[in-house]
């Protein structure tokens, strides 16, 4: 599905990088997250900042093979108290990177999308995911824009769509080939719709309003952190007709 500019995504991945260190300030590091109930506040800052550090990292080195995480080098995270301004500066650093070779430039990336730009994307969209995540943790406020709500839920179908056909050791959906089942994610504000339909061969996603097997309805930004495992699925943001079980079953085999 078509994204936002890559330029409104380097605005917003900088942005967003700012709210997650406020979102975090002055809260304990070791304070246990809800929805991630593995990390503590720290790792699960860490996490976001080393994925900006090591991403720009690749990107500037221009490579022309695959480059493993594992494989680079980048300095260690701060102490805690100074882990905002090092999720500013990473995020910084790589729309600077992304900049200088330019987003359609190939580059190392675990997609079959090669440009330097699906670093910017993903990462924005990571990051608005997992600000959530700080933002339960702390108590913190928490909004995102529409627009960039209904290009996170693009995006993130767009990936189950891929990893849907090939197997993947993080990020395999084979799990949700199917027989025709389709779910229908309905944004009441903005007035938008995604169709997911499960065929043997993997998913197929496509802009839609029509009826489906099940249909999952509220606000994008309510639908992005459903999608996502952020809130469940009886909250009341949320409306749900026709076969729930398909909406639990995607959610089980789309977890991150």
């Amino acid at each position: 599905m078509k994204s936002l500019s890559h330029d409104r995504l380097a605005e917003a991945l900088v942005a967003e990088a700012e709210e997650f260190g406020m979102a975090i300030e002055g809260a304990a590091p070791d304070a246990r997250v809800p929805t991630c109930p593995e990390w503590s506040l720290q790792e699960l800052t860490r996490h976001v900042g080393l994925a900006y550090h090591k991403s720009a990292a690749i990107v500037a080195s221009r490579p022309t093979g695959y480059v493993p995480f594992d494989a680079v080098t980048v300095d260690d995270p701060p102490d805690f108290d100074a882990l905002g301004e090092w999720l500013v500066d990473g995020a910084e650093r790589l729309v600077e990177a992304v900049a200088d070779v330019g987003p359609e430039t190939p580059t190392s990336t675990w997609t079959p999308d090669r440009r330097a730009g699906f670093w910017t994307r993903r990462l924005t969209h990571e990051t608005v995911v997992h600000r959530a995540d700080a933002a339960l943790t702390t108590g913190a406020p928490y909004a995102v824009d529409a627009d960039l709500a209904a290009d996170g839920i693009s995006e993130g179908l767009d990936l189950v769509a891929v990893f849907s056909r090939v197997e993947h050791p993080a990020m395999d959906r084979t799990a949700l080939r199917g027989t025709g089942e389709t779910l229908l994610f309905r944004s009441t504000g903005p007035d938008l719709g995604w169709l997911a339909r499960r065929t043997a061969t993997g998913v197929e996603v496509s802009q839609s309003a029509d009826d489906a097997d099940v249909v999952v309805e509220g606000r994008v930004a309510d639908l992005l952190l459903a999608l996502t495992g952020r809130i469940a699925t009886d909250d009341p943001r949320l409306t749900i007709s026709g076969n729930a079980d398909l909406f639990r079953h995607w959610r089980e085999n789309t977890k991150f």
